[in-house]
């Protein structure tokens, strides 16, 4: 491992660092990775453009095959960049916490656009137009996961209230699935403000496994294509209780 970078910012301790293998793959690899050991982001130093990870594989997915013509895209947590960095043809504007993630993904993950906003993403959501985005995708953690106030009945409505009609809100969380009190938590609280919600899973060795779940709401039915999913089955959620702010 070459290290590059290690300091404590406002948030969080954050680590960038090259390595030769990355997963169990062998190759030239960029990472970002916080204090809790979750990386946040890694490139293909020999492949920039190459989206390693499977989870924005299969948003960006599901993103093209419910809106082909999606325009405008709002996201909270920019980590390296990498879906923003994707839709370079898109109107994309991104809320990140931490300035010094930003300023990395800058410095070692060559992320060029001019449209992350530093601050809160519910405040900074909650000041937008009505009606004005396709698609909200939420990627933001802390050292404790998802922040609750990005998961409560509150924030789902005011998400609701920013999308077009035929928008959708895309979730990344980390939990384990079927098993999990916190995401049952967030599935049920998402219904109360969705038509249609859909849930997706990475397949892991143990029903105890921490492993990104991706979570669909929409007031439109939902479409996905298995063989572009990157690996994400759909799964059944259970019912958990409904989370509102504090």
């Amino acid at each position: 491992m070459d290290l590059l970078f290690k300091e404590l910012s406002n948030n969080h301790e954050i680590t960038v660092y090259d390595t030769t293998e990355l997963y169990g793959e062998k190759g030239n690899f960029r990472v970002m990775q916080f204090s809790n050991h979750a990386i946040q982001g890694a490139m293909d130093l020999n492949h920039p453009q190459r989206i390693l990870f499977e989870y924005p594989r299969a948003i960006i997915h599901l993103m093209e095959v419910n809106n082909p013509s999606f325009e405008e895209v709002f996201v909270i947590g920019h980590g390296i960049g990498t879906i923003p960095g994707h839709l370079l043809e898109k109107r994309v504007k991104v809320a990140e916490l931490d300035y010094q993630v930003f300023e990395l993904s800058r410095k070692y993950f060559e992320y060029l656009k001019d449209n992350v906003i530093i601050g809160d993403g519910r405040h900074i959501l909650s000041n937008e137009v009505p009606h004005a985005y396709d698609y909200i995708v939420l990627d933001a953690f802390t050292d404790k996961g998802t922040p609750l106030h990005l998961t409560s009945k509150e924030f789902f409505r005011i998400a609701r209230e920013k999308l077009d009609p035929r928008g959708a809100i895309i979730m990344n969380v980390m939990g384990k699935g079927e098993n999990d009190k916190l995401i049952n938590a967030i599935y049920t609280t998402l219904k109360e403000e969705f038509a249609y919600t859909k849930a997706f899973s990475l397949r892991s060795e143990g029903i105890t496994d921490t492993k990104n779940i991706i979570i669909i709401g929409r007031n439109r039915p939902i479409e996905f294509q298995l063989r572009h999913m990157a690996g994400f089955t759909e799964i059944e959620l259970g019912q958990g209780h409904i989370i509102m702010d504090r």
